[in-house]
């Protein structure tokens, strides 16, 4: 399993230290698998600090901010861990976003032109079912990305804001999923589904077509996927 560690660049000092530490951290965090079973959740301050480049006063500070916001815990005189959601959060997670979802493929089908929805095609048709098995950590990013399109696409700030708040825990889940029971074969013919639907501006169609692929997401989760 890839991606279950944090992937740090070093920074240079600046005026806004704390905040580019917050970005940077942040965005590892966001683009490692901490659902993956061998995921390391503990986080080393002075590891961290040697990696970034930086001094802990900066660190310490953007951490603090993390752990405000739910990224992280701190726990006294134990050390700070990254944040996993418990099996029933993610499952309500995963509703919320379907509802969400669906909805912003309903304002695609008003909302959005013939060559952004056209676009979808390029993290779609380039995958086959001859190649997914070789090509797994590819289709992976390509399927994060589709859903994120279809929330782009919906033009609606509020939706893309709240489903910002999700977007860490549900791409985690995903990339985690994307392997198992076949998923990555079957989402490909679903997402070819949601395209031509919105391609006709089938509004009806696209809405449901989008929240049934989500809520399979959930069943999987559901059914096969646990999580400590």
């Amino acid at each position: 399993m890839t991606g279950a560690t944090l992937t740090i660049r070093p920074i240079e000092e600046s005026l806004s230290l704390k905040a580019r530490i917050y970005a940077s951290l942040k965005q590892a965090i966001t683009e490692m698998n901490i659902y993956a079973d061998n995921a390391e959740l503990r986080l080393d301050e002075r590891e961290l600090s040697q990696r970034f480049g930086i001094s802990r006063t900066p660190l310490r500070e953007a951490l603090a901010q993390l752990d405000q916001e739910g990224l992280v815990r701190i726990v006294p005189r134990r050390g700070i861990y990254i944040v996993r959601k418990t099996k029933a959060e993610i499952l309500d997670m995963i509703t919320v976003w379907a509802a969400l979802e669906s909805m912003s493929a309903r304002l695609a089908t008003k909302e959005a032109s013939d060559e952004e929805i056209a676009a979808l095609h390029d993290l779609v048709d380039q995958f086959s079912q001859d190649d997914m098995a070789r090509r797994m950590g590819e289709y992976s990013d390509a399927n994060i990305k589709f859903h994120q399109a279809i929330i782009a696409l919906g033009k609606c700030p509020l939706i893309a804001e709240i489903t910002k708040g999700l977007f860490i825990h549900v791409r985690a889940i995903r990339q985690r999923t994307i392997f198992e029971q076949d998923r990555a074969r079957r989402s490909i013919v679903d997402h070819k589904e949601i395209i031509a639907a919105l391609s006709a501006r089938d509004t009806e169609r696209a809405e449901r077509l989008v929240r049934e692929h989500t809520l399979k997401l959930r069943e999987h989760v559901d059914r096969h996927v646990d999580l400590a």
